[in-house]
């Protein structure tokens, strides 16, 4: 599996076995690691090709911004680009796409070659005012 970090044991013993949002908070290289335009650029690649494989497996992109500035909390380690907001109806569900053999070969190398760095939060809703289901 290519997706390196994926802590699969940890996703798999959560409590909590319903619809999950996932926290993305990404810090990209300035410039793509194949060389093909800036960090960014190859992180549109990939999220041309991961939104579609998120809607078929039911979830959805429900919000994206830039990361501004460290608004509370340590200033170091924590400059974040950009964040997302992924819902999946499942934690198996986001395993799935992330374990698929199309993710790695296809998706996965664009988010390398964007990401410096790539964090993915699971959150199991407490509050909300987003409509998902």
């Amino acid at each position: 599996m290519a997706v390196d970090l994926l802590n699969i044991e940890g996703l798999e013993d959560m409590e909590h076995q319903g619809p999950v949002v996932m926290v993305n908070l990404m810090r990209f290289h300035e410039r793509s690691l194949d060389g093909d335009g800036s960090g960014w650029d190859a992180y549109l690649r990939y999220s041309a090709l991961t939104v579609p494989m998120i809607k078929a497996r039911g979830g959805t992109l429900l919000w994206t911004g830039d990361a501004k500035v460290v608004a509370l909390g340590k200033q170091a380690g924590n400059q974040w680009d950009y964040l997302a907001l992924v819902y999946y109806p499942s934690v198996a569900d986001f395993i799935d796409m992330m374990t698929s053999q199309e993710y790695e070969t296809r998706c996965d190398p664009h988010r390398r070659n964007g990401c410096a760095e790539h964090v993915i939060i699971a959150t199991a809703e407490a509050y909300s005012k987003f409509k998902t289901g």
